[in-house]
């Protein structure tokens, strides 16, 4: 099924507030459309033009919209996990409720080994009007 974007990005606006992220992310995100990423312990940043290319290669091939990144380095390499709606309406009750847990389904991008990217279920919690990944 395909859900019209504008019907995503009401559902993402939503669960930024649920997130309680900084409220110039939120409105950047819904006025323009703009992505804030969370990294440092929570510090917001915008994108570079190569990480919105990720995000707009994503979208595209999932039929889902970014609402939000988290920026990190681990031990597997520098990751981009990206949080977002997904095209598939009937688990967005499931996400919201796991969102309100500090979990989130996710994609993350692998950016030293993309074979090592992939969807899975990641926690977080709130910081500086921000997000921090703590799993």
């Amino acid at each position: 099924m395909k859900i019209a974007i504008e019907e995503k990005k009401k559902e993402a606006l939503n669960r930024m507030k649920m997130l309680n992220l900084f409220p110039n992310v939120i409105r950047e995100f819904e006025e323009k459309n703009v992505l804030n990423q969370s990294e440092s312990g929570g510090i917001l940043y915008w994108l570079s033009d190569e990480q919105k290319q990720y995000v707009s290669e994503f979208e595209t091939e999932n039929n889902a919209l970014v609402y939000h990144v988290i920026h990190n380095y681990t031990e597997f390499g520098e990751l981009l996990t990206f949080l977002y709606v997904s095209d598939h309406k009937d688990e967005w009750e499931y996400d919201r409720a796991d969102l309100k847990d500090g979990y989130a389904c996710a994609y993350v991008k692998n950016l030293d080994e993309d074979a090592f990217s992939e969807f899975g279920s990641i926690a977080f919690r709130q910081q500086f009007g921000g997000l921090v990944r703590t799993a």
